[in-house]
């Protein structure tokens, strides 16, 4: 059990200083950080999908059976990211330079992101070392490019560098609060994991389907678009090798 907290907290901590990762974009122009990103958005699909038809799904298969269930579970989890997406968006400050409120619900979400990110590395690691940290590596790659986007957005909503890390990171924090609940609620509702290891599944589905191809569908390039594809496969790849550790 101490293995078990050790290494889920251990996780979280780590995915949670991925926001200061931001700072280190300040001296990278716009158009070449985009250039970079995109690749990793590549890693990160893969990794997502991969985690989510490798890992997660037959390892909800496995404990609670080819049944109703799991598909449910699944469709819940891709309908919960559906409507969190739909409320968060009307956050876009359209132009705005001095867009505070903005600023403030694009923290909101990313909190809310982020402890769910939390729930789903316990869950996670409540059924397997290598299932968990299969898992925190899909989130990890995920995360860089959004925390990029997020630190540019708190600079864009008239916060200081400094600011903007601290609050960031602050945000990204939530993910701890997140896997402690997982944890310690795993004592309290039995077979907890029988439905939050599905729901993860489909919140990952969704996030590579809906926002992430769809970004690198904007790549025409047919070099580019070799590059993503080689790294799309091997994102799958480095999550399928996580099984045999």
């Amino acid at each position: 059990m101490a293995n078990l907290w050790l290494y889920t907290i251990l996780s979280v901590v780590i995915v949670s200083l991925i926001s200061f990762v931001g700072i280190l974009t300040l001296t990278i122009k716009q158009k070449n950080l985009n250039k970079f990103l995109i690749y990793f958005v590549s890693f990160a699909a893969g990794a997502l999908f991969g985690d989510a038809f490798i890992h997660l799904i037959p390892e909800a298969i496995e404990e609670v059976g080819l049944v109703i269930q799991v598909p449910v579970y699944i469709l819940l989890g891709i309908t919960f990211s559906f409507i969190a997406e739909k409320i968060i968006q009307w956050r876009h400050c359209h132009g705005d330079q001095k867009c505070h409120p903005f600023a403030y619900m694009n923290l909101l979400g990313d909190g809310v992101h982020n402890f769910i990110d939390g729930l789903i590395i316990a869950s996670s690691y409540l059924v397997s070392i290598p299932i968990g940290l299969a898992t925190t590596l899909a989130v990890i790659f995920h995360e860089i490019p959004q925390e990029v986007g997020d630190f540019g957005v708190l600079l864009h909503g008239g916060f200081t560098k400094s600011k903007a890390l601290l609050l960031n990171f602050l945000s990204a924090l939530t993910a701890v609060v997140g896997a402690v609940i997982a944890l310690l609620l795993n004592n309290l509702i039995p077979n907890m994991t029988n439905f939050l290891i599905p729901f993860a599944a489909g919140t990952f589905v969704y996030i590579a389907g809906s926002d992430l191809i769809p970004e690198l569908h904007k790549e025409l390039s047919l070099k580019k678009s070799f590059i993503q594809l080689i790294l799309f496969v091997l994102g799958i790849f480095v999550i399928y090798s996580l099984t045999y550790i």
